[in-house]
């Protein structure tokens, strides 16, 4: 049994250095830069769309921008949810494997995941290229599934957007949505479990895998 986790908003809270890094790029753009606590919806979904959705006329360039910040600095303006490195460990005694699905790019997930001593819990690390290839989260996992060789049915994802639910159905992929991240009861409740708190996630991912 092998479960997929989300990197954002399950596993590490990365609002500062995100939406610093979109504040950055704005500014630099001359577009009007919202209050942080206002950009936290980016947080989740492939960051090309979140900026057009903020109108900005080249969302490519605001990208490049966001990028010139955030590869050296807002990387590491993140931290770990407390309890996450007990539920690992605790899911990984309970035999489980595990990787990583992000709509981060994987070159930065990896640099995330080693800087927090997190990788050593991951078989695989799986995210979009620079590029923007496999943004689509549901075609990621699916790419995932392909390199591996696991199967949608001998697996679950978790993580706290629609995205990774959406991704989850799209491959025929069970799906447990977290409560500490930036989704929301909206979002999560359409999920097949739910969790509100790391402590209680080996026991609803147990409970995913034998209903």
């Amino acid at each position: 049994m092998h479960i997929f986790f989300d990197l954002d908003g399950t596993l590490t809270d990365p609002k500062i250095g995100i939406t610093k890094s979109v504040a950055f790029a704005l500014s630099r753009l001359g577009h009007p830069v919202p209050d942080l606590d206002d950009l936290t919806w980016v947080i989740g979904p492939a960051l090309i769309d979140s900026f057009e959705r903020l109108g900005v006329d080249d969302p490519e360039q605001a990208l490049a921008l966001y990028r010139e910040r955030y590869r050296d600095v807002g990387l590491f303006e993140n931290s770990v949810y407390p309890g996450i490195l007990d539920a690992l460990t605790a899911v990984a005694d309970a035999g489980f494997s595990a990787s990583v699905a992000t709509a981060k790019p994987h070159i930065y997930a990896r640099r995330i995941t080693a800087h927090f001593d997190l990788s050593r819990f991951f078989a695989h690390e799986f995210g979009p290229e620079l590029d923007g290839t496999r943004n689509d989260k549901g075609e990621l996992l699916a790419f995932a599934l392909e390199t591996t060789g696991i199967k949608a049915g001998d697996s679950i994802m978790v993580g706290d957007r629609i995205h990774d639910i959406d991704a989850a159905r799209a491959v025929g992929m069970k799906c447990v949505g977290v409560t500490w991240g930036y989704g929301g009861a909206e979002e999560t409740d359409l999920a097949d479990f739910q969790c509100a708190s790391p402590e209680n996630l080996p026991v609803v991912i147990g409970q995913a895998f034998t209903s």
